[in-house]
């Protein structure tokens, strides 16, 4: 059975491409691209990962980043952190040391904006491109080529860039300059702390209150307190299900990224703080694993 989920893609011409990284998100993306027609050659830390995503949709491994990006005009990459995005990008057997003059580097990954930054100028100094891509929309959006994609980087790289994110994503868009796509995902998920906290609460209280929630969600669903979170999260949030989605430990380290950037920029962040904070509580009682939404267990 396909890792990814059916649909239609738009003609492109075939491109020689690489996608490094091949987690949750990156494996069904690596996928959407061979799926379109394009030659993807992959690389992932975990050399079995690499061997499993070519049985299943063609292409080649490589055995290192630089091997992965020879000849390539585009490399994708969706890793875990910064020292990870540094590990594929830098150093003799890192993705620059392999990419021709011109090429475009995208990353997926969720990073600081200042390593987007620094990447995208020491391309500039080796004549290649960096564009700052990360999603949203989770392995459910990844498998299903829904992702939402929030860029940063130079138009022209990031044009030559958008068809083929397309593949993966139901909206590509350039932010603004190197940086501004990483920004924006931590306005993203400042507004999802916020929103969970929120659901979490307001289960919680009619729980506690005797209503059948399941039904009062239909209801306020509806109305102006909608949100993904609700449509998506608050039935199983009634049901004490989390045993899937975006885990609580990768939530705290994009909070981080968050808390770290407000820092720097004078923003003020009391509620995500405050939420972070919850997370670690999470954490503690061990459901660093679990979907985010399990931030109702707090409350019960």
């Amino acid at each position: 059975m396909s890792s990814i989920g059916s649909r239609s893609y738009d003609a492109t011409p075939s491109i020689r491409v690489a996608f490094l990284g091949l987690g949750v998100m990156g494996f069904p993306m690596a996928g959407h691209l061979a799926r379109a027609g394009h030659q993807v050659t992959v690389y992932n830390r975990t050399a079995a990962k690499a061997q499993a995503w070519v049985a299943e949709f063609g292409g080649a491994s490589a055995a290192t980043p630089r091997e992965a990006a020879q000849g390539a005009a585009l490399v994708f990459a969706c890793v875990g952190n910064d020292a990870d995005l540094r590990s594929v990008v830098l150093g003799d057997d890192g993705a620059f040391a392999g990419m021709a003059a011109g090429a475009v580097f995208v990353d997926h990954t969720t990073a600081s904006a200042e390593i987007a930054r620094e990447l995208h100028a020491q391309a500039q100094q080796r004549g290649l491109h960096f564009v700052d891509a990360p999603v949203s929309g989770g392995q459910a959006g990844a498998v299903n080529g829904a992702l939402t994609v929030m860029c940063g980087g130079d138009e022209a790289p990031f044009e030559r860039a958008r068809p083929l994110a397309l593949h993966f994503g139901k909206a590509v868009t350039r932010i603004g300059d190197a940086g501004a796509g990483q920004l924006a995902k931590m306005v993203n998920q400042i507004c999802i702390a916020g929103i969970v906290q929120g659901l979490s609460e307001a289960i919680a209280f009619g729980q506690k209150s005797g209503l059948p929630m399941s039904l009062v969600l239909d209801v306020i669903g509806k109305g102006a307190a909608q949100s993904w979170q609700m449509d998506n999260r608050g039935k199983t949030m009634v049901e004490d299900k989390f045993d899937f989605g975006f885990a609580v430990d990768w939530m705290r380290k994009d909070l981080g990224l968050v808390l770290e950037e407000a820092r720097s920029n004078g923003a003020r962040l009391p509620l995500t703080a405050l939420v972070d904070q919850f997370y670690a509580d999470v954490q503690a009682q061990g459901g660093g694993r679990l979907d985010t939404s399990s931030l109702i267990k707090r409350l019960r």
